[in-house]
């Protein structure tokens, strides 16, 4: 292809919430990889990645959409977001300041901070983005037992998804929820319930988020650029007290803690 961009196909996961049947498989899967506490989540939490939603007999999953374009990445002032090129949006820890604008701007009110620890992270799903780089499907996706939740190509899902409701248009909601939400996401769901009626957000616009967002901020370039200055510069202070209280002995070693286990 010589000089030519290879393009790599975004991955993604389709969720059909008529197949779930509520049996937490997903759940159990995503703690035992991340190493998280055990049992069922109706909520999401600084130990729960994925939860489950009743609604009446109607079971949504909830999780980090991994946005195509994520908010969370346009505001963090220190890039402790990323967004991949496989799809997963990625935290840092170690440059996080604390500041939690990820979960002010997040247009799905996903990440959680972890308040009771002295030393709090913000945490979500990771989509597993060890086992992509591998080649692998989510442990989620894989632990599903009745095909609720499926990992592929984001392009190939979107194609299935409306194969399966074109199939039956009197059993589906017309719709691919995340196809276009907030610019796009990399969870989809199908429904044959209104989405509205499960507690999605059917009012966000097509437009990415931080498109809006740059579009007021450059408005105001002067009070961002002071703002970005002091935030790193709080970051650092943080970091070098405890670099100095490291030196002398008052703080044990970091244990080589990483952005994803």
């Amino acid at each position: 292809m010589g000089d030519a961009e290879i393009m790599i196909p975004q991955k993604a996961m389709l969720i059909d919430i008529t197949l779930c049947v509520g049996c937490n498989a997903c759940q159990d899967a995503c703690k035992e990889k991340n190493h998280l506490p055990g049992g069922k989540e109706a909520s999401l939490s600084a130990t729960a990645y994925t939860a489950l939603e009743e609604h009446g007999d109607v079971f949504v999953r909830r999780l980090c959409q991994h946005c195509e374009e994520p908010t969370c990445v346009s505001v963090c002032p220190v890039g402790a977001f990323t967004k991949t090129t496989l799809g997963p949006v990625r935290y840092d820890e170690s440059k996080c300041i604390g500041c939690r604008y990820c979960m002010q701007a997040c247009p799905f009110q996903v990440p959680r901070y972890e308040w009771s620890s002295t030393k709090p992270r913000v945490q979500k799903c990771r989509l597993c983005a060890d086992r992509l780089a591998e080649g692998r499907q989510t442990a989620c996706a894989e632990a599903c037992p009745t095909g609720a939740t499926k990992f592929g190509n984001r392009d190939d899902l979107i194609r299935e998804a409306y194969t399966r409701i074109n199939a039956e248009p009197d059993k589906y909601v017309h719709k691919i929820y995340g196809q276009e939400e907030a610019g796009g996401t990399s969870i989809l769901y199908i429904t044959s319930v209104p989405f509205e009626k499960l507690g999605f957000n059917t009012q966000l616009d097509k437009t990415p988020l931080p498109n809006l967002t740059w579009n007021a901020l450059e408005k105001i370039p002067s009070i961002v650029s002071i703002g970005s200055v002091f935030l790193a510069g709080v970051w650092w202070i943080t970091n070098r007290r405890e670099e100095v209280a490291r030196a002398e002995g008052r703080m044990p070693k970091k244990s080589g803690s990483s952005e994803n286990h």
